[in-house]
This record gives structure tokens, sequence and C-alpha cells, in this order.
């Protein structure tokens, strides 16, 4: 029987076909180049020594669209401090000078007899009932405003004693500052004598 042979011959020729196929693919496969293979970065090398390497160059900002620009406010002008002035020491008075002899002109207002004598300093005087003492004398400095002469008295009302009296005790009238240039800024208050200070000078030597 001849036909069974046919049909075991076509099976054979498809396998050989398809083996062919695959050997064809298989070749076309292996004659295809491969893909190069990823090479690693390369790392950085150093610089050489004694070599500053070279900031990394940076991208360049975004310019940012130009803006008007506001106007600068005007300078404030601070006032410069004051050192305060040091305090002036005042200076101290000029010493008035002081004299020996004063210089009193008295007054008799029952008879109006005036008389001028002078008083040395510590020694009483006497004028008819009173006792005329000086304490001191002085004569006023360039730096007052007025010159004048100021005298310290001291006056007594002393009458004299009676032939067979006992001399009556004193009784004083008069005790302070006498000024030549305003005789009755300080007066002397008696009912019969009145008296004032002249001036004030050295005893004139002999």
């Amino acid at each position: 029987m001849r036909p069974a042979p046919a049909r075991l011959a076509r099976p054979r020729r498809w396998l050989a076909a398809a083996a062919a196929v695959l050997v064809s693919a298989g070749a076309a496969i292996a004659q295809t180049p491969a893909p190069p293979a990823p090479q690693p970065a390369a790392s950085p090398q150093a610089p050489p020594a004694g070599v500053i390497a070279a900031p990394p160059e940076e991208a360049p900002p975004d310019l940012a669209p130009p803006q008007a620009a506001e106007p600068a406010p005007p300078p404030v002008e601070t006032p410069e401090p004051v050192a305060p002035a040091a305090p002036k020491t005042p200076l101290p008075p000029a010493k008035r000078a002081r004299y020996d002899v004063a210089i009193i002109q008295a007054l008799d207002k029952v008879t109006a007899e005036t008389v001028r004598f002078e008083a040395a300093v510590g020694k009483p005087v006497r004028y008819k009932t009173l006792v005329i003492t000086v304490r001191a004398c002085e004569m006023s400095t360039e730096d007052e405003p007025i010159p004048d002469a100021i005298a310290y008295l001291t006056i007594q009302s002393q009458p004299k004693a009676a032939p067979g009296k006992p001399t009556p005790a004193p009784r004083q009238a008069f005790r302070g500052w006498m000024f030549a240039s305003s005789p009755g800024l300080n007066p002397l208050a008696h009912p019969v004598y009145d008296a004032w200070l002249i001036t004030c000078r050295a005893v004139t030597p002999s």
C-alpha cells in the first residue's frame, strides 16, 4: 500500500522547513552587533600639587527686569553735641585796706557848732559829752562799685562829773559801721549831738 509513505513524507518536509527557518533566524541574530556596554563616568581628576583648582562655573543668574530707582531720602543733620562749659571759679573778693586813723566830724545841734578831728584806732576821743572809740577804719577796694570809707565806731554818752559829785555811768549811744558816702545810712541817734565819718588815713610818720 503506497499512499502511506506519502503521508509520512509531508510531516518530515514541514519539520525540515521549520528547522531551516530557525537556523536562518539564529544566524541573523548572531550577525546583529551587540550594543556597546555603558562605560563608567570619568571621576574628576585631582589637580596637581601646588595648583589651585578653579571653582566650578556657576550658571549666570536670571536678569530681573530693570526697576525704577527710588529717590534717596535727604540726609538728616544731627546737631553736634555741645560740651557744657566748665563753671568758672569765682575770684575771691579783694581785701579792704585798713588804716590807723579815722577823720570824724561832729555837730552840736543846739549851737550849730561843727568840729572835725582825728581819732586813732583803739583810742577813745571825747567831744563834749560823747566818747568816741574807733575800732576799725577801712577803704573800699577797686572792684567795689562806689569808693568809700567805712569805720566801726562805738559812741557813749557820758557827761562830765560835776564838782563834788561822782562821775555818771556812761550810756551807749551808737555801735556799728558808718559809711562816709552815706551818712544817713546808719547815723548816730542823739538829741543834742551828731557825728559822722569823713575818711580814713594812715598814721603820719613823725
